[in-house]
């Protein structure tokens, strides 16, 4: 099944879309250059990356997305780029960052306005805290959880290289602090991530 997975994704085009600058602290050039940096060193073709800087998508806690509006504009992407699955995060996001949560309630819209065009949409799961810092221990839980599943809609992909993920955070210099450090050493995200379908 995650072979199936990893070959469709792998057909299509892959396109990174920053939603924004994340300019919070002012640094939202360094962080752009940064993210090229990362793309670089886990061999994402610059031409697929792209950085919105719309004054209705501010990085921040108290920056609350449009949700509409996101789907609007990931919708333009899907018709320009032809693509056909979109990952991203879920309702949780991750981290409970209100940014990432609004991403995924627009991927939400985005489906649900497209529903006659065949697009797939996968969500990474979000796991509570301690199985988030449970390192590659959380390998075998996450794999447990997506057996469950057997009619196809979730995966679990494990991470081959994992130092490929530190050194991809480590071009973030503006955000590589300690506990950044800690974060990507012994976060399950590191080793393993499940994606769901969204239906």
């Amino acid at each position: 099944m995650v072979q199936r997975l990893v070959r469709k994704m792998s057909c299509w085009l892959l396109l990174t879309l920053m939603m924004n600058l994340c300019n919070a602290d002012g640094l939202g050039n360094a962080r752009k250059h940064e993210l090229y940096q990362a793309c670089v060193i886990l061999k994402v073709p610059l031409q697929q990356v792209k950085v919105l800087d719309h004054p209705n998508l501010q990085d921040g806690f108290g920056q609350v997305w449009d949700h509409n509006f996101l789907a609007k504009i990931m919708e333009e992407e899907v018709s320009t780029n032809d693509i056909d699955v979109v990952i991203t995060f879920d309702k949780h996001g991750i981290s409970g960052h209100c940014n990432h949560c609004d991403v995924h309630y627009g991927v939400s819209k985005l489906l649900h306005a497209n529903f006659q065009r065949s697009i797939e949409a996968w969500e990474l799961v979000s796991t509570n805290i301690l199985r988030k810092y449970s390192g590659p221990i959380d390998i075998w839980l996450s794999m447990l959880s997506a057996m469950k599943y057997k009619n196809g809609t979730m995966h679990c992909l494990l991470n081959m290289h994992p130092e490929k993920s530190f050194h991809a955070m480590a071009a973030h210099s503006s955000q590589w602090v300690w506990f950044r450090k800690l974060f990507v050493s012994f976060s399950s995200y590191t080793y393993v991530n499940t994606l769901r379908k969204i239906k």
